[in-house]
């Protein structure tokens, strides 16, 4: 067995057995690929740009919003704690890729902003980044991409629905 077949044998859909649910081992194979594709892009992040999935999150909030994003407005966009956001930026402010400046409206707060070299980087890793998650998907054809998206877009309504009803 090739290393490709061990790890994809060893992922998290090898919990499930054909005892248990349906929709058990569903959830279990789309958390295997999710696990796959963002762990490539991991590794591929930290060989190519030496940077970090999280510090390239970041990055994409604040390419997103050019006039910059209060610490807590990355918090909630990123859903991590406002330590880690922090400990993000703090280490993106002293390799000059962002800027954090006193917010006008309030005294309070930081506005959080890409340096044009922070924009320029960004870019570089963004072009990267779309192509190897076009790579990821180079098995399915353009039929079956769009299929799998239509149904994917049915689960994520049904999942909000059903979160809604706690």
């Amino acid at each position: 067995m090739s290393k490709k077949t061990v790890s994809a044998a060893s992922d998290t859909e090898t919990r499930a057995t054909s005892e248990h649910a349906p929709d058990l081992r569903l959830w279990l194979r789309t958390l295997a690929c999710t696990n796959l594709i963002e762990n490539h892009i991991r590794s591929r992040l930290r060989a190519e740009f030496d940077i970090t999935l999280p510090r390239f999150d970041l990055m994409a909030q604040l390419e997103r919003s050019p006039q910059g994003l209060k610490m807590g407005e990355l918090s909630k966009r990123m859903m991590v704690t406002g330590g880690n956001v922090t400990g993000i930026t703090d280490q993106l402010v002293a390799e000059g890729l962002v800027v954090r400046e006193d917010s006008p409206k309030d005294r309070r707060a930081y506005i959080v902003k890409l340096t044009p070299e922070g924009r320029r980087s960004f870019r570089k890793m963004a072009e990267a980044h779309e192509k190897w998650v076009v790579e990821l998907f180079v098995g399915m054809d353009e039929n079956q991409r769009g299929q799998l998206y239509e149904l994917l877009a049915v689960l994520k309504t049904s999942a909000a629905k059903a979160a809604g009803k706690k």
